[in-house]
């Protein structure tokens, strides 16, 4: 079963919230950062990412960049940019992408959870990337961002939110991106208690999108639990902001690959080589793709390539993964890469971006060829977590992205002044 809270969030007014909104910290550098931000003086980014703010020569993890987090949030608070609710609350959000509708609850989880595999990963964490987002959290004393989690879908909770979902809005806005955002704040008590009791039902929740956030919440409160000698288990650094969404309102786009170069191999030794292990296709153009079929961009011409049975190892659920096929037959046995995580001869390509992106990179010359993928699905993420198994680097693309700022957990406001 999982634990949810109810939380007082510091909000931007309604008029400020589609200028205060921000895409999640980690899906851009610190260049864009300040491209998105610019001119714009309420944007999120200024908290998630304040390196924006500060000469582009300081590194990402100076004491500096962090010391700028702290006061832009005072700031935020101090201005107005973001309010106080005045009880503890949970809230609704709803995001529209083209026909796709997801709608998921804004809580806050608990530690615990985590920590003893209630809240199941599917992926491993980065240790700088988890220093960088446990001291962010640990000074600012917030969750800034939420970590984006699904559960296996209940009749009673998708009731429940759908009361909600009926009564006008709080805030309502479409992002410059063309997503849509629909906010709705409840402090009905009756209703909360409704839902952490629906939420007894649910045995577990799984990470989709945000293991660095996840993670820093879990060291921080191991932290402030080491040096706090009255602390119970009830203390607000127990909990981490998380938006928890039923597994089959979610949409996966594929996570496409491109290498820079053919590993000594020409475009028809390529072909050669592929054709031991798939069923290669020349096509026009980028085709519709079934599991276990790519496209592949190679030499200024499209192919669709098929694994054959052989290569399939469908009773594993990690070397089933089309990345898995991919990586074993494709990436590491021909173009020589057998650490995706380390090797700069390849890039990742979220799949928002599209086909049309695999071909620009590839006629530019930056890239020799490049691989549209089949979307990983949320049952193959769900059963990796199960088994306590880790998917492959870059499996998953979930679309679209939370907006950070529409609603903060600060669970320590004395510890920023």
């Amino acid at each position: 079963m999982l634990t949810i809270k109810p939380f007082a969030g510091f909000r931007p007014p309604v008029d400020l919230a589609e200028k205060v909104a921000a895409l999640p910290y980690d899906v851009m550098n610190s260049d864009e950062a300040r491209v998105m931000a610019e001119g714009n003086s309420y944007s999120f980014l200024h908290i998630t990412k304040p390196e924006i703010d500060l000469d582009p020569s300081i590194s990402l993890y100076d004491d500096h960049v962090y010391a700028k987090a702290v006061s832009n949030l005072n700031l935020w608070i101090d201005k107005g940019y973001l309010v106080q609710d005045s009880t503890p609350c949970l809230y609704v959000y709803r995001q529209k992408m083209g026909e796709h509708e997801q709608t998921g609850l804004v809580t806050v989880c608990a530690v615990d959870d985590y920590d003893e595999n209630r809240i199941k990963k599917h992926e491993k964490t980065r240790k700088v990337k988890e220093d960088d987002r446990a001291r962010h959290v640990h000074e600012t004393g917030c969750n800034a961002g939420p970590v984006f989690l699904t559960y296996r879908s209940q009749e009673d909770l998708n009731r429940l939110i759908a009361t909600i979902t009926e009564k006008p809005a709080d805030i309502d806005f479409v992002s410059e991106d063309g997503i849509g955002h629909v906010f709705w704040k409840v402090a009905d008590t009756e209703w909360i208690a409704q839902v952490q009791s629906s939420m007894q039902n649910v045995p577990c929740a799984y990470v989709a999108d945000g293991h660095h956030r996840a993670k820093s919440g879990s060291r921080v409160r191991e932290l402030r639990k080491n040096a706090n000698p009255d602390h119970n288990g009830t203390e607000a650094y127990n909990f981490f902001m998380a938006v928890l969404f039923p597994h089959d309102q979610l949409q996966i786009l594929p996570y496409n690959r491109a290498v820079k170069d053919l590993n000594g191999l020409t475009p028809t030794q390529v072909l050669e080589k592929l054709a031991e292990n798939f069923t290669v296709e020349a096509i026009d153009e980028p085709a519709e793709l079934a599991m276990h079929q790519f496209n592949m961009f190679l030499d200024k011409q499209w192919y669709r390539i098929e694994a054959n049975a052989g290569i399939l190892h469908e009773d594993d659920p990690i070397e089933c993964l089309d990345v898995s096929i991919l990586q074993r037959n494709v990436l590491d046995n021909l173009f020589g890469i057998d650490d995706p995580r380390t090797n700069e001869r390849i890039d990742f390509v979220g799949g928002i971006r599209g086909n049309k992106e695999l071909e620009r990179i590839c006629l530019d010359g930056s890239h020799q060829v490049a691989f549209g993928m089949y979307p990983t699905t949320v049952e193959q993420l769900m059963d990796i977590s199960d088994a306590d198994a880790v998917m492959p680097p870059k499996s998953t693309w979930f679309e679209p992205k939370l907006r950070s700022g529409l609603v903060v957990h600060i669970f320590d406001r004395q510890n920023r002044r």
